[in-house]
């Protein structure tokens, strides 16, 4: 079978037995090294990917996706949602009515978010129906004055189904200080736990309840929130119905209020990215130092090649083929590799757990219990080729270095 001179030597160079073995041990650890970057990356990102994926469901699962609202209460969602429902991104739609104020329980307080939901309509646009603890979101019910509560919240108060708990709410007066506080009285009827932050800052209550305390009537709602296809188009898909809807309407969006949180965590990832290549770059550059000493040793067989007619291009192109074929083989190596650890880094930290009778991750302490991976295309895609390139631009400097190999120079004292 036909093969180019120079693939053909380069590859003979690279699986013959050198006579000098450092260079071998150089080879085999510039192999290994490139291999362990590429395994390592990939884990890394897969498992960073699984968190931001955790994180993205959880959070964003309970927080409006997008909030259409009016300046005044609207005294008829339904229309409202109906005009949201026509665009195709938009999956479901629920009134709501969004109030901030402290929670108080014996002589103990917390600033709490409290959302006055419909119990009916809230599995449509939230998940918080599948994370509860104790009771349900069917027991808020108008007039009960019923709230559910977070685990932090409740665990930081100790309170359980049952127990009461007063909402303090501020209110414009005419009081000289222009705000006097506004009390209810609630009866906790349910906690939940996604495990995040929402646990200890978000409460639900009935739709009509919040009407109440806001002095509306019984059947008006602040706005109405939506389920999106793709979150992240949340801030044009929101905009555009707002604009549709005429005058008087506003759009809010996720991005207002977790927004920092996972550009927060995109930049993280993209950090650990940088440093996790220069793993692979160390390793890749090695590589130079193989092959300057492989063109040391073949200074001979170079200094005859040329004399029988070698151009300095052919010399050029096969030290960068022995390069590179060091590099594809590290590269596939750890590619394999990564990928295989990626798909089963869940079942091996489980594995570890079990053995060494020790709690790796505690749900006490994050917001899961195991670790998480997400194993993307793109991403094994993307270090494969950094590591590839990398190791290609590794060969040009030493494969230079051997086409300007002079034959006579080189066979002077052979």
């Amino acid at each position: 079978m036909f093969k180019p001179l120079a693939i053909f030597i380069g590859t003979r160079y690279t699986r013959a037995k050198r006579r000098n073995h450092f260079i071998s041990f150089i080879s085999l650890t510039s192999m290994i090294g490139l291999a362990l970057g590429v395994l390592a990356m990939i884990v890394v990102l897969s498992v960073m990917n699984g968190f931001q994926k955790e994180m993205s469901s959880r959070i964003l699962g309970m927080v409006p996706h997008a909030t259409l609202s009016g300046v005044q209460p609207l005294d008829d969602w339904q229309p409202v949602a109906a005009a949201a429902l026509k665009n195709s991104q938009v999956i479901a739609a629920a009134p709501i009515s969004e109030l901030e104020g402290m929670l108080s329980y014996r002589g103990g307080m917390q600033p709490i978010q409290v959302n006055g939901i419909d119990p009916r309509m809230e599995s449509k646009v939230s998940i918080i129906g599948s994370h509860m603890q104790q009771g349900s979101l069917e027991t808020l019910a108008p007039g009960e004055f019923g709230m559910v509560i977070g685990d932090i919240t409740a665990r930081r108060f100790r309170l359980n189904v049952g127990d009461k708990l007063t909402l303090i709410v501020p209110e414009i007066s005419s009081a000289p200080g222009g705000i006097t506080p506004r009390m209810q009285r609630f009866t906790v009827v349910g906690v939940f736990k996604v495990g995040a932050e929402l646990d200890g800052s978000l409460a639900l209550i009935d739709l009509e309840d919040a009407a109440q305390i806001q002095r509306w009537q019984p059947h008006q709602v602040q706005g109405v929130r939506l389920a999106l296809k793709d979150l992240y188009q949340a801030p044009q898909v929101s905009s555009a119905i707002a604009a549709q809807l005429g005058e008087g309407y506003r759009a809010d969006d996720w991005t207002h209020t977790q927004g920092s949180l996972f550009s927060a965590m995109k930049m993280e990832k993209t950090m650990i990215a940088l440093l996790l290549l220069l793993i692979i770059a160390v390793a890749a550059f090695n590589i130079i130092a193989t092959l300057v000493m492989v063109v040391a040793d073949k200074r001979a067989d170079i200094a005859i090649l040329r004399t029988l007619g070698a151009t300095p291009g052919l010399i050029m192109a096969v030290f960068m083929v022995q390069g590179t074929v060091i590099g594809l083989v590290g590269t596939l190596i750890g590619g394999v590799l990564g990928v295989l650890a990626a798909l089963n880094v869940s079942n091996l930290i489980g594995w570890l757990e079990r053995v060494t009778g020790q709690q790796i991750l505690s749900s006490d302490v994050y917001f899961i219990n195991y670790l998480p991976s997400d194993l993307q295309a793109f991403d094994v895609l993307l270090i494969c080729s950094a590591a590839l390139i990398l190791s290609f631009l590794a060969t040009l400097y030493p494969a230079w270095r051997a086409s300007r190999t002079q034959p006579a120079e080189a066979l002077r004292y052979e």
